[in-house]
């Protein structure tokens, strides 16, 4: 059901049309939320360092996360301290806020916090009230943080907001939840500090890199290997299809098993009954690697590519937030 919904807003089709009353409705409750907070009826927490905001304003994949990290390793290289506040989506604890770091439990702190963690070093905290979770990181040092999603979360008060939308599906049918993938107007992306385009020959794109075995062994190899044999390639992101698509763009003969966002994998999802060689995405993997420890199974690494206008816009926006945190 949600699958050819999801369909129904990015192909062609008039099965959403029923639901535009209830993207009438709300729409109205997203408008009002949004000027009760601009009013102040609506409290919004600050903290005492920058907060960076990177969200989208629709359902499902756009390359929020993979910018994330690489908005993380711009930070780092300037030799700041950086936090990230995440819902943790896919993930249920008993109590919050809740550190994240190499031995959490996926299950507990949610699949894209603990990539970020293992990727990037940097201090991950996990709470649903994100003005808690980034006082906790704001009590741990840290001098910067970034809200991951969280655009629509305006409990926590921003410095900037970076938007993040998908080149090939864009904004689907325009239409707002449930009739279509928006939680916000397109009018949203006018507001904030940058609207960035994911995707070939746009602001930014991923770039993989060699694969990495999670036999525990260490061992890399290059895609390029994987030429000539078919390969498994699994994907439990928002946009399982643009994984596929960038494995085939490198000439592999892929056998596509897509799965939901945030799948909660059993061993058995992995076992197709042969012994080909098993491709996912480095989010599958931090829930895989603890059943996934055979030779068979890969993770492929991304990095983003910025084009030399973006790149400039995201380092004097950077530059903004510097300057802004030294008159705190």
């Amino acid at each position: 059901m949600r699958a050819a919904l999801e369909r129904s807003w990015y192909e062609q089709g008039r099965g959403w049309l029923a639901l535009r009353p209830l993207a009438t409705l709300f729409g109205g409750v997203v408008a009002a939320r949004r000027l009760f907070y601009r009013r102040g009826w609506l409290h919004s927490e600050a903290v005492g360092v920058p907060v960076l905001v990177v969200g989208n304003i629709t359902v499902g994949g756009s390359g929020k996360t993979p910018l994330t990290l690489a908005l993380i390793e711009k930070l780092q290289q300037r030799g700041l301290r950086v936090g990230v506040v995440s819902r943790g989506y896919g993930g249920q604890a008993d109590t919050y806020p809740l550190d994240v770091g190499p031995d959490s439990d996926v299950a507990a702190v949610g699949d894209e916090p603990l990539m970020m963690a293992l990727q990037s070093g940097a201090r991950v905290v996990v709470d649903p009230r994100r003005p808690r979770g980034a006082q906790r990181l704001e009590q741990q040092g840290v001098e910067i943080i970034i809200a991951d999603d969280g655009l629509q979360h305006y409990a926590l008060r921003r410095d900037a907001e970076i938007a993040v939308t998908d080149a090939r599906r864009g904004l689907g049918n325009g239409a707002l939840l449930p009739a279509g993938p928006l939680r916000e107007p397109p009018s949203r992306l006018d507001t904030v500090d940058l609207s960035l385009v994911h995707g070939s020959n746009a602001d930014f794109w991923l770039v993989p890199g060699a694969a990495l075995s999670l036999d525990g062994q260490g061992r890399r190899r290059e895609l390029s290997q994987f030429v000539g044999t078919p390969v498994h390639a699994i994907a439990g992101i928002g946009d399982p299809r643009r994984f596929f698509h960038m494995l085939r763009g490198l000439g592999l003969d892929v056998i596509e098993h897509p799965m939901p966002d945030h799948h909660r994998y059993r061993a058995q999802d992995l076992d197709f009954g042969d012994d080909r060689p098993l491709l996912m995405t480095g989010k599958d993997a931090v829930k895989c690697r603890r059943f996934a420890n055979t030779a068979r199974c890969w993770q492929v690494p991304v990095r983003v590519a910025f084009s030399s206008d973006c790149e400039a816009r995201i380092d004097a926006l950077i530059d903004r937030l510097l300057a802004a945190r030294q008159v705190r």
